[in-house]
Order: structure tokens, then C-alpha cells, then sequence
């Protein structure tokens, strides 16, 4: 049975929890998703043949990774430069990285400052690289200047509020558990380590310098627009985007696996305030167009390949955003071809 260790690592930045399976063998670097930390990584880690070092970071303000506050003027370049940090520490100069929803951002953001450092990208049902929320168009038009409806303020509070005070039921469709069960997951698929995922949500670290982070009021639909702290504000679209991926050098092989029926990243994401103003969810819906995170996506994958990357997409029938757990076989196919390419 192979053990995992989990332990907390000092870099030149901050402290970060992370687990580890092996010391040797070609660094492959797990990188998590919003509200939830490493521990969604722990079975694709121990999945891994013996060649490979799989390691699973808590970014800051999860798991058991410091709180420090997040910079949302940055991007997601903060969880970037804790990425780097922590590589350092660990005396790895290039790895296969691995991000999931958010992380697949981070880990995005990681190769536009630092090719060199990367083997591959695996991103996992990733946030587009304009962001979340707040765009329209393949190529990420602002919908408003101030990026409204994006940010902080397009969180459910319900749900924040259920993640402070530590619910770890399924009686409201906004707690942790529900949340993970209809959204993270396509229903009716529950999870083996279900309780540990919880569990693992409710580490996320909430207020204006974490989740969700701060928000501003807008003139323009839906009259919300992103702060510069936290979260949801470091993947506004105001803060983050990367659409000029092509014009790195060298350009790793990227592969992009996603669950064909992910309700979070989607060109109808039930968390896109536009799409669900389109179906009357959100009231006074002024024909604001959804965000098309897919198309958004492969546009810019696309421009990589044209470039002279190897770009690789895979849909997984009957999976949702956790790809990785609901369909542990197919997605360890193709991130073993991945990561022997």
C-alpha cells in the first residue's frame, strides 16, 4: 500500500503543507482547485508508477498552507510565485505540473512566467485564461470596464456562511457537502473519501483577504464588480489573463482533460452570474451574454498549437468538475501519456 507524507515545507515566501509519496523520480506537481486544498489529489497520487515524484501543495490560505493574504492586482500570481518558492525548497529545477479548476490557472500563469521550468501541463477541467465570469466572445471581451460580474461579490454568501460555521451536512443545496455532490461531481456520484473532501473544503480560509475576497459595487449589470483582494478577485478578468500564451519559449506539450458535464467551468457554468441571469436565477438580467470558459479555452490552446505547441483535449463522457475522481482510469490514462510524451 503506498504511504502518503504530509508535511509542512518553509520557503523564501511562506510555510506550505504538502504531500509526498517518494523523493526520487520525475517531479509531477499537483495543484488543487478553489475551496479545497491537496487532499483532493491523494489518489491520483498514489496511482503513479514508481518513475515519478508526485507532489500535492495547499496553496496559501488552504489546507494547511499560512493564510497569507492574497494580492488580487497580481492575478494568480501569488499562488505562482508560492508555486516557484516551494520548487526551490524542494530542489527541483523542472516538473510536470497538474492543475485542476483554479490550480489549472496557477499552474497556466507558472508556465507563461517560467517555461523552461515545465515538462508538461495537465490541466483538469481549468479556469479559462480570461478568467471567471465578466467576459464574452473566444477572446475574452470585457463585459463592462470594471469587470462586473466577476469577483468577490459574486459569491453565494449562503455558502460562505456554511463554510464558517463548519457544516458538514447535505440539508441545504448551499452547504460544503451538497455543494460537492451537485457541483464538483455529477450527481448522483458520490466520492469513496467524501468526508475527507468536506473536511477539506472547510479549511478554506474566508474574509476579504481569502474567500471570497472584497468587492465594489458597478453602474453595469449585475452591479457588482471585483476588489483587489482575495480569491474570486484574483480571477476577475480585470486582474487575470493569459492570451498571450503563444508567445512563450519553449512550449512544453500541454494536454487539457475535461468532464463533459462540468456545471462550473462551462459555456453555461451554473456559478456565471450572466448565464444564470439568462435563465431567470438572477433578476433584472439585461441580455448580458454567458461566459464561454470552453471556447475561451481552446481559442487560446488553439493559438499555442498554431504556434508550435503539441496541444492535447480530452472530454470524459458522464463526468462533471472532478474529473480526476469520478473517472480515476480514464483520467490516469491520459495523464500517464501525458507525462511519458
Amino acid at each position: 500500500m503506498t504511504t502518503l507524507r504530509t508535511h509542512r515545507a518553509a520557503t523564501g515566501r511562506l510555510t506550505q503543507q504538502i504531500t509526498e509519496v517518494r523523493d526520487t523520480g520525475e517531479p509531477v506537481v499537483f495543484v488543487h482547485g478553489n475551496v479545497s486544498s491537496s487532499v483532493f489529489w491523494h489518489t491520483t497520487m498514489t496511482a503513479l508508477p514508481a518513475r515519478y515524484r508526485p507532489v500535492a501543495v495547499d496553496l496559501r490560505g488552504f489546507g494547511g498552507t499560512d493564510p497569507l493574504p492574497v494580492d488580487a492586482t497580481r492575478g494568480l500570481r501569488d499562488y505562482a510565485d508560492d508555486l516557484a518558492a516551494l520548487l526551490e525548497a524542494l530542489g527541483i529545477d523542472r516538473a510536470h505540473l497538474v492543475g485542476w479548476s483554479m490550480g489549472g490557472g496557477v499552474v497556466t500563469q507558472y508556465l507563461r512566467d517560467r517555461p523552461a521550468a515545465v515538462r508538461s501541463l495537465i490541466l483538469v477541467n481549468p479556469v479559462s485564461p480570461y478568467g471567471f465570469g465578466g467576459t464574452h466572445g473566444v477572446d475574452g471581451k470585457l463585459n463592462s470596464a470594471d469587470g462586473a460580474g466577476s469577483g468577490g461579490g459574486t459569491a453565494n454568501p449562503e455558502f460562505v456562511r456554511r463554510l464558517a460555521d463548519g457544516d458538514r451536512g447535505s440539508g441545504s443545496p448551499a452547504s460544503p457537502r451538497s455543494v460537492l455532490t451537485t457541483c464538483y461531481v455529477k450527481p448522483p456520484f458520490h466520492a469513496e473519501h467524501e468526508d475527507a473532501y468536506v473536511e477539506s473544503m472547510i479549511t478554506t480560509r474566508l474574509g476579504d483577504d481569502h474567500y471570497p475576497g472584497d468587492s465594489t459595487t458597478s453602474d453595469a449589470w449585475p452591479g457588482i464588480a471585483p476588489g483587489t483582494r482575495g480569491v474570486l478577485n484574483c480571477m476577475a478578468p480585470t486582474h487575470f489573463r493569459l492570451d498571450d500564451l503563444h508567445l512563450i519559449d519553449p512550449k512544453p506539450p500541454v494536454l487539457w482533460i475535461r468532464g463533459e458535464d462540468d456545471v462550473i467551468i462551462s459555456d453555461t457554468s451554473m456559478f456565471d452570474l450572466a448565464h444564470l441571469g439568462s435563465i431567470g436565477a438572477v433578476p433584472g438580467w439585461d441580455g448580458t451574454p454567458a461566459q464561454p470558459m470552453l471556447a475561451q479555452t481552446r481559442h487560446v490552446l488553439d493559438r499555442y498549437a498554431e504556434a508550435g505547441g503539441t496541444v492535447r483535449e480530452v472530454a470524459v463522457a458522464d463526468a462533471g468538475h472532478a474529473v480526476h475522481l469520478e473517472r480515476p482510469e480514464e483520467f490516469g490514462k491520459a495523464l500517464l501519456t501525458a507525462l511519458s510524451a
